[in-house]
């Protein structure tokens, strides 16, 4: 049985396209970053504390046969410019901070991704960084933008598969990473675990 914990549609609708049955646990956890702990360093602990609340929380859900075998699905993604991390804005005014901050400019989106079974025996972990450079970005554009409804939920305040996507002048990485699940490398992960996502999808 595989398990994503995540409530985020996008990365179920990343996963769907490496195995056709999975199911739903998300995780609820602290995300607030340590003392001077790294980007990197917070989006890998993510990723790991959010695979591990899943299945510390799967016994009480399903209520499967404790020799059965479950992978957990986890990852974390946050939008890092001058070492900053760039959460979800509460308010437009921080949706414009943030996208001041990014205007005319390169960022990173380093995205981490967490496979563990259900003991925590097996656990494997990466972090993907991605480049993104966005054009100049108005004030004007910065609000009609917040409108849209999109920032709102989104590191950063932006997403690359939606109307956020103006805004980017270039790309260098994992476009998958910055939606939120960096399939290559959830592909090659998941075959340590023995799911092969090609193999997945031909079944009939």
């Amino acid at each position: 049985m595989l398990v994503l914990a995540s409530a985020s549609p996008r990365r179920k609708e990343l996963l769907s396209l490496l195995v056709r049955e999975f199911e739903v646990l998300p995780a609820d956890i602290d995300e607030t970053p340590w003392v001077q702990e790294s980007p990197q360093n917070y989006v890998l602990r993510m990723a790991e504390e959010k695979a591990i609340a899943a299945a510390a929380k799967f016994p009480s859900v399903f209520h499967t046969p404790p020799q059965s075998s479950v992978i957990f699905v986890a990852s974390d993604t946050s939008v890092v410019v001058d070492q900053q991390i760039l959460g979800k804005p509460a308010n437009l005014d921080e949706a414009k901070c943030m996208l001041r901050l990014l205007s005319g400019r390169e960022h990173r989106v380093m995205t981490s991704l967490c496979l563990m079974n259900l003991s925590g025996e097996h656990l494997v972990s990466t972090c993907v960084d991605t480049k993104v450079r966005f054009r100049a970005i108005s004030d004007l554009e910065i609000e009609q933008y917040w409108r849209s409804g999109e920032p709102q939920d989104k590191a950063g305040s932006y997403a690359i598969q939606g109307h956020g996507a103006v805004f980017v002048e270039s790309m260098q990485g994992s476009y998958s990473a910055v939606v939120g699940l960096p399939l290559f490398e959830c592909a090659q992960i998941l075959s340590q675990f023995g799911i092969h996502s090609l193999e997945e999808m031909s079944h009939e």
